[in-house]
């Protein structure tokens, strides 16, 4: 199962996923805490400025809810292809 989750709100999440047609579920944190468990939401430096901002992360996720990887920094092209290796490989 794969589950996107950013501090956008419900309404942007519902553009999103019918404007690119989607097919996993988007989760929305306004309050950040599911980000600042993670640990992606971070300071940031954004046109020389200093911001708060959520490090595009990828975890992988076990049944009994262990991390099994964890992806940080991911650029949106390469991650699906680094996250289906470590998956295969893992089979």
């Amino acid at each position: 199962m794969v589950i996107g989750i950013s501090k956008d709100s419900s309404a942007s999440h519902k553009k999103f996923e019918q404007k690119y047609e989607i097919p996993y579920i988007l989760l929305s944190d306004p309050e950040k805490e599911v980000l600042d468990a993670y640990g992606v939401w971070k300071e940031k430096n954004m046109y020389g400025k200093k911001v708060m901002g959520v490090v595009r992360s990828s975890f992988i996720i076990d049944e009994e809810g262990n991390i099994e990887k964890i992806f940080l920094k991911v650029k949106a092209k390469e991650n699906p292809g680094e996250t289906l290796s470590f998956l295969e490989a893992l089979s």
